[in-house]
């Protein structure tokens, strides 16, 4: 009994650390009154919407004409739809899309804040009703998934292809068998140590308990997809192993791919190389249908 005292006790240490570790990563919710002193200087500044899906509400954030392309954002785990915020600033992208940004379920300011959602299909599910709103003005729809984000667009593109135009995976993990073996993740799922995460991380771990399995059964659908896609990879990324970017472009046997491999480059590309997301959305939307 002492002994799973003392790894129970080490585990909630080891997910505190790591929330603390990755910090670029967990974008905790933006409060309005941070949202607007963000956006007080700029002209344009987002909306904000919440649509019901099944069970739970979504929320998510927008910016930009309608009658523009859609960039649709998916954020890691942890985060929220903050994470992309400084690209709603973007002049470039400004003129050139609309752009959405979700809370995932368990996330942000989305219902049941805390509480994960293990199934990618389930949370492909949650998140189409926002997709379908998007795409209603007959416009193209560019997923983009960051980190654990990655494979939920993917499973979008399997799911719903008539909604979504083309993809980016960013520092995506796609591939079962690189997932790493973290051992402490069960036990910061028990009931003790559950209770004492932060919200962001107890969703967090709820989800990703589940990966392993959830990309495993994706497997068969990959040949399925038949958008184009980028992907962009970091060399150093000690997050998501580097060999993801390569599975993915393996996998993706019946879609125009581009792999962009980058020496140097750690995992949290979206704010580190934004410069490589603009030009991937920009390349995407200019690409004939």
């Amino acid at each position: 009994m002492l002994h799973f005292a003392k790894r129970l006790l080490l585990a909630l240490l080891v997910m505190v650390g790591i929330s603390q570790l990755t910090a670029g990563c967990f974008s905790f919710r933006m409060s309005q009154e941070e949202v607007g002193k963000s956006f007080a200087a700029r002209p344009l500044k987002p909306t904000f919407h919440d649509v019901q899906a099944g069970d739970r509400s979504i929320h998510y954030a927008e910016i930009g004409s309608d009658s523009l392309p859609v960039a649709f954002f998916v954020h890691g785990s942890p985060g929220s739809w903050s994470a992309w915020v400084d690209y709603f600033k973007d002049d470039t992208l400004l003129t050139k899309v609309r752009m959405i940004a979700v809370d995932r379920p368990g996330f942000g300011d989305s219902s049941d804040f805390g509480r994960g959602e293990p199934s990618l299909e389930k949370q492909a599910a949650y998140l189409k009703p926002v997709v379908e709103a998007a795409k209603k003005s007959g416009q193209r729809v560019i997923l983009i998934g960051h980190s654990l984000g990655g494979p939920l667009i993917a499973r979008m593109a399997m799911d719903y292809p008539a909604l979504i135009d083309g993809l980016i995976f960013v520092a995506a993990s796609n591939d079962a068998a690189l997932e790493p073996h973290e051992w402490y993740r069960k036990p910061g799922d028990f009931f003790l140590v559950r209770w004492l995460l932060p919200k962001s991380l107890r969703a967090s771990n709820q989800e990703i308990l589940g990966t392993k399995s959830e990309l495993a059964r994706m497997l068969p659908g990959w040949k399925t997809i038949r958008q184009p896609s980028i992907i962009i990879q970091g060399e150093k990324d000690v997050l998501v192993d580097p060999g993801n970017g390569i599975f993915t472009k393996q996998q993706l046997i019946n879609a125009p791919v581009e792999l962009v491999m980058v020496p140097g480059m750690n995992h949290f590309v979206p704010w580190s190389h934004p410069h490589l997301i603009r030009k991937a959305i920009l390349h995407q939307i200019s690409a004939k249908k």
